[in-house]
Formats: C-alpha cells, sequence, structure tokens
C-alpha cells in the first residue's frame, strides 16, 4: 500500500519518514563531529562536502514529504480515543519538525554558497547561490544552523518518547500506524 489511508501511513510516507529520521541523526552526528576537525584531519575537507550533501538530500526529501502529504486526499486521521490535547500537540510537533527541518537545511544552504558558489549534491546536481553573505550573516547562519539543529534533536527524542508512550503504556496503535502500511481499519 503506497498511498496513506484514513487509518494508517501508506508505505511512501513510512519509508521517506524513516530515512529523513535516519538522515538528521547522520548529520547530527556529522555536524558536531566537523566542529572539532583539525586542518590536518583527514576528513577536515571531506565531511563538509558529504555533509552538505547529506543536507541538501533532507531538504529535498522533507519538500516531497509535504508535497505528497497535501497532494493526498485522505490522510491518517488520529485515534478516535485521542484527547483533543493530544491530537494538537501531535499537528504541532509535525509542523514544528518540519519548519525545523527547512530552516536548518536554508540556514546550511545559506552558509554553504555565501561566497558565491554553488551547493553541491554529491556533485550531480548544484544548488546555485542566490545571495552572498558577509562574515556576519555567515556566523549568524551558523548560530541558527547549530541551535535549530539542536531543537530538531530535542523534539524529534520528544516525538519518538511520545510514539513509544503510545505503544507501551497507552497500548494504542499510534507507533504501529508509522511502521505497518497494511490497512487496519
Amino acid at each position: 500500500m503506497i498511498k496513506d489511508h484514513s487509518s494508517g501511513f501508506g508505505l511512501l510516507s513510512i519509508v521517506l519518514h524513516w530515512v529523513s529520521a535516519l538522515l538528521i541523526v547522520v548529520l547530527f552526528g556529522l555536524g558536531l563531529y566537523m566542529v572539532g576537525l583539525s586542518y590536518y584531519d583527514p576528513w577536515y575537507n571531506r565531511a563538509p562536502s558529504l555533509h552538505i550533501s547529506l543536507g541538501l538530500l533532507v531538504l529535498l526529501l522533507t519538500l516531497i514529504r509535504i508535497v505528497w502529504r497535501l497532494a493526498q486526499r485522505r490522510n491518517p486521521a488520529p485515534l478516535p480515543e485521542h484527547s483533543r490535547a493530544v491530537r494538537l500537540s501531535s499537528v504541532v510537533v509535525q509542523l514544528s519538525l518540519y519548519g525545523l527541518i527547512l530552516a536548518v537545511a536554508v540556514t546550511g544552504y545559506l552558509m554553504t554558497t555565501a561566497d558565491g558558489r554553488s551547493a553541491s549534491l554529491f556533485g550531480l546536481i548544484q544548488f546555485p547561490s542566490v545571495m552572498r553573505l558577509d562574515g556576519a550573516g555567515v556566523d549568524l547562519a551558523g548560530a541558527l544552523h547549530y541551535w535549530l539543529a539542536w531543537a530538531i534533536i530535542v523534539l524529534a527524542v520528544l516525538h519518538s518518547l511520545a510514539a513509544l508512550a503510545h505503544h507501551f503504556v497507552l497500548r494504542d496503535r499510534t507507533l504501529v500506524r508509522m511502521l505497518n502500511p497494511r490497512r487496519r481499519d
């Protein structure tokens, strides 16, 4: 089952969710690792290009996720046993994660292209620079990139803990719907 349906997520949504989650964790770890590299470290020049390519990939996947979600008429409804507060928090967390991912990608892109050079997606696609930044602009973009990335991680941890609480404490189908694309009416 590729498409989402009223009672659960389809295969495409599930794959996009988990691939994005994995890439975000890898990007976060790689970003923290890169900060500690010295000039003579072999990864000093390799890690940034990998980080940029993976970041652009997450940006594209996030845009696909948003378009896919908007294009479908039947998105999974919150489980009927959930309170209004739980349903509202679910929407707020989802929109916040999308917004944070886009903001981190944009700040990363601005830092990468600050000197007028394009950002490369594994050497296959070039994303041209749309604006140059001076040193202060790069510093601001870098600070935002760093703190917004931490915000994603904190929110993702809370999101994961909530999913586990739904599964193990509340014993509802919230987590199962993101693991299994079969219809569960």
